[in-house]
């Protein structure tokens, strides 16, 4: 294994060059009345398949919730905190309690893996009054 973009060690599924996750919407800062809303992921660079889908240059996103970002080298977990998206989705519906809650994707490989080095958004901050 190598070394990914933090210093900790990915995966064995090589990201392609210059590939990007982000998320579309919501916005940091949004304020999201009711905790109910459509999350839209985005990736440039790479494709979207699904999970245990062997396919060079593609992964499926995860949403990690109020959580640091989990091992590189390791399956990401899948709980409250870590959704999977393994079905190659690009939107989800997703429902937060009220507070402020932290939102970052991190896209995985077949195995839920993340890539080397690792494929992850910006880390947003949207509030559930």
């Amino acid at each position: 294994m190598t070394a990914g973009l933090t210093g900790a060690f990915a995966g064995d599924t090589p990201a392609p060059k210059d590939a990007k996750v982000y998320i579309i919407w919501p916005n940091d800062g949004t304020v999201i009345e009711g905790g109910k809303f459509w999350l839209r992921m985005g990736a440039r660079g790479i494709g979207v398949a699904p999970a245990g889908v062997e396919w060079p240059n593609t992964g499926h996103h995860h949403v990690i919730i109020n959580s640091p970002l989990p091992p590189f080298d390791e399956d990401i977990p899948a709980d409250n905190n870590h959704l999977h998206f393994g079905a190659g989705q690009s939107e989800a519906r997703v429902e937060l309690p009220p507070g402020t809650h932290t939102l970052q994707l991190l896209m995985g490989d077949h195995n839920h893996v993340p890539h080397d080095p690792p494929l992850m958004s910006k880390k947003i901050t949207v509030i559930v009054p």
